[in-house]
């Protein structure tokens, strides 16, 4: 049997699958990340400025790591270290560069977001993108599959002999499962909302917004979780240090989203008694339903040009009061005054 096709060629160009897989996951994780930013209720226009460098830092990241995981191989052939249409992208050295970047230009493009709440925005975002990659990206590549079997569903890869694991399919239910997950505690944290009292004076309650961190600890041990495993049961090579780097990462994310997770839970049980949980983001709220933007008392600075819809994530809304829609925090609130008023 012929293994996959990793290129082919138009007239005198190669393509390879491989890019074109990466290209289609970065279109993707754009817009999907200017989705769940504009139902949440924030600016969504800076996104695309912003992923042009997490794109660039991302790759040079992912190659650079893996690189220095297989060095003895890359100083006998220094002319493959650019060759990253043939695959070899390491997931945690993409994060490495990626992640500190995505902070830092999303602090400078909309300062209104806070960096935890657009950590929370952006878990979903990554899972469903390292779903589709697996299959667009290290699926089509040059020795994509993992150690070798004779199981009915192995299949054959380019630069492989014989049958393999799909590891690249395993990879891709797996996180697809992760992104499910993550979706479900948004919807739980959605469900679970407390309605705030009414204050004495009748003026509208704040939104209860939830803690932020929950849907990003929760990726980040599930997903440190898959890598540990995937790489010590079908991808790793004894003793070799690209493979044991990946295991001992995928121990430290999964032990750092259990600390975070640990770290919230006051702020969980404050938030389900109605007590509220993030101070910035419970302030930026106070503001919303005062009629301010960003929680102030100044009512001349709108706090967001875009209004909420139906995500999780409260923030602020529209500067035209009358054309936004309000987040489902406030919807929230309104519904259960006026149940107390009917009853």
């Amino acid at each position: 049997m012929r293994p996959i096709p990793v290129a082919f060629h138009i007239w005198f160009l190669e393509v390879h699958t491989y890019g074109i897989g990466l290209a289609l996951t970065f279109w993707f994780g754009l817009r999907y990340t200017e989705r769940r930013l504009r139902n949440a209720g924030y600016p969504w226009q800076w996104v695309t400025g912003m992923f042009v460098w997490v794109i660039v830092s991302a790759i040079v990241g992912a190659r650079a790591l893996h690189v220095l995981s297989n060095l003895s191989y890359y100083s006998n052939h220094p002319g493959q270290v650019v060759a990253i249409w043939q695959g070899g992208l390491s997931s945690f050295g993409g994060l490495l560069f990626a992640v500190p970047v995505a902070v830092v230009s999303a602090r400078r493009r909309c300062p209104q977001l806070p960096t935890m709440r657009f950590a929370d925005l952006m878990a979903p975002v990554l899972m469903a993108c390292w779903g589709v990659g697996r299959l667009l990206g290290p699926q089509l590549m040059v020795a994509g599959g993992g150690h070798q079997t004779n199981q009915w569903f192995g299949m054959y890869y380019a630069g492989q002999t014989g049958k393999r694991l799909p590891v690249p399919i395993f990879q891709s239910i797996e996180d697809l499962t992760i992104f499910g997950v993550l979706l479900l505690v948004e919807r739980w944290l959605r469900a679970n909302t407390p309605v705030p009292a009414p204050s004495a004076d009748g003026a509208p309650a704040a939104p209860l917004l939830p803690p932020s961190g929950i849907v990003l600890g929760v990726g980040m041990v599930l997903w440190g979780i898959e890598r540990f495993l995937d790489e010590h049961l079908w991808l790793g090579e004894d003793g070799h240090l690209g493979s044991l780097l990946v295991q001992w990462a995928g121990i430290a994310l999964a032990v750092a989203g259990v600390i975070l997770l640990v770290s919230r839970l006051g702020a969980l049980q404050r938030w389900r008694r109605g007590e509220g949980a993030d101070g910035v983001d419970q302030s930026r709220a106070e503001g919303e339903a005062r009629g301010d933007g960003d929680g102030d008392g100044d009512d001349g600075e709108p706090g967001s040009d875009h209004p909420g819809s139906d995500s999780f994530d409260g923030a602020p809304t529209s500067a035209d009061p009358s054309s936004a829609a309000d987040p489902p925090w406030v919807a929230s609130a309104a519904t259960g005054a006026a149940r107390a008023e009917r009853d």
